[in-house]
């Protein structure tokens, strides 16, 4: 009975630990330094891609479902805009290469979108996932500082909670 007792106590305090999520990226944090595969499997060198201009990375759940396609269609439909301020943006979900593909082409998407299959860019970052399924979130980045982040992102106004962050911003 006691070996089971301990067992069990070990068994719990594995899946607590599994379970526990970072906490999410301060503001003034750096951009991690890691380099995720992008929908065509090539890496994508956080710490280089967003060293010299805004980089906004947005997590979401699944891809090519309802709320995550508002939210990239929301950011390809203000890409223009995002653009002339010198933003580029990157997607992530723990979504496989082909699918995050599949989702790019047919939603004709302009910006990489991240296979994080094995959580490595979630763990960086600090974004709670669960069962495989990433929050949604979203973290701006200048110069390779954090300097806005949205735990509770947005669908339909990612692009302009974005933009209007950056309308106020120095």
């Amino acid at each position: 009975m006691e070996s089971l007792r301990t067992f069990l106590t070990a068994a719990t305090s594995g899946l607590i630990a599994a379970c526990a999520t970072a906490e999410p990226l301060a503001v003034g944090a750096a951009l991690p330094d890691i380099s995720p595969k992008n929908q065509d499997g090539d890496p994508v060198k956080l710490a280089e891609f967003g060293a010299s201009c805004h980089l906004l990375v947005y997590f979401y759940p699944k891809a090519d479902t309802p709320g995550c396609t508002k939210q990239a269609c929301s950011l390809r439909d203000s890409y223009a805009q995002l653009a002339d301020k010198g933003v580029k943006v990157l997607g992530v979900s723990m979504d496989g290469a082909k699918a995050q593909k599949a989702f790019r082409d047919k939603y004709k998407l302009p910006f990489d979108l991240l296979a994080d299959e094995d959580g490595t860019v979630v763990k960086a970052f600090g974004v709670p996932s669960k069962l495989k399924f990433a929050s949604r979130q979203a973290f701006l980045f200048k110069d390779g500082k954090l300097v806005w982040r949205d735990l509770s992102a947005s669908t339909a106004q990612q692009a302009a909670d974005v933009l209007d962050y950056l309308a106020k911003s120095p």
